[in-house]
């Protein structure tokens, strides 16, 4: 495993970009070897603590803590909705040019609650190919910036499955015949959502900082591509 790339670092926080595929910890029901947790441990030689999550499928910005105290300070901003998240997502179809997506989301620690759950959205750029990859002659597809209003588990892949825009590489909730397509196409082999933004108040100075990922080969092949403006 190569080293994390590390967007900011002083004696309070750290900032990463997570490469796709990675666990955050280690867990029973995987076989996983790497984590993100024990990776950045070991390269800067200091314990961290998680102040959010990302799916192990998704890349980009993630934040820690370097005591649990800035983890704590920096992880109430989020439940606060203090936090600026914005997230690059590719989906099936054309979408609208903006909106917003409140549905329910059922918990799966076991008890099967639902929790609401809020994403707006906004459609950057879009694509027809000539490609019958399902039922029509022609296939389409669009890059949404995608902001979570709330933080559910999987809460953008649901809700983009709940209106029929699946993202791209997503095998759990996405569709099948287009994750195919894009493998075989482009060769891309990753669910296509990035944690492209975040901004939140450092815990002790309160200056506002903004973070972006870095850009990533997977979306640089897709805009070269599809034409797509950078």
């Amino acid at each position: 495993m190569n080293h994390l790339a590390i967007l900011h670092q002083d004696e309070h926080i750290i900032v990463i970009h997570k490469p796709a595929g990675l666990l955050m910890h280690r867990s029973p029901i995987s076989r996983d070897t790497v984590f993100v947790l024990q990776t950045l441990r070991d390269q800067i030689g200091q314990r961290v603590y998680p102040i959010h999550r990302l799916d192990r499928a998704t890349s980009g910005v993630l934040a820690f803590g370097l005591n649990p105290e800035m983890a704590k300070i920096v992880a109430q901003q989020f439940e606060d909705h203090l936090v600026e998240k914005e997230y690059c997502a590719l989906v099936r179809g054309w979408i609208d040019d903006s909106g917003q997506i409140d549905h329910p989301i059922t918990d799966e620690d076991g008890n099967k609650k639902s929790q609401q759950a809020i994403t707006d959205y906004r459609c950057l750029q879009k694509v027809e190919l000539p490609f019958e990859v399902d039922r029509y002659p022609s296939t389409r597809y669009s890059l949404v910036s995608v902001s979570p209003q709330t933080g559910r588990r999987q809460q953008i892949r649901k809700h983009f499955k709940h209106i029929s825009h699946h993202l791209i590489g997503d095998t759990t909730h996405g569709n099948g015949k287009h994750n195919r397509f894009f493998r075989e196409q482009y060769d891309i082999h990753r669910l296509m959502l990035t944690s492209h933004k975040l901004c939140f108040n450092h815990p002790v100075t309160q200056q506002r900082l903004c973070f972006k990922a870095e850009a990533e080969p997977e979306w640089e092949k897709l805009f070269g591509e599809f034409n797509w403006e950078q």
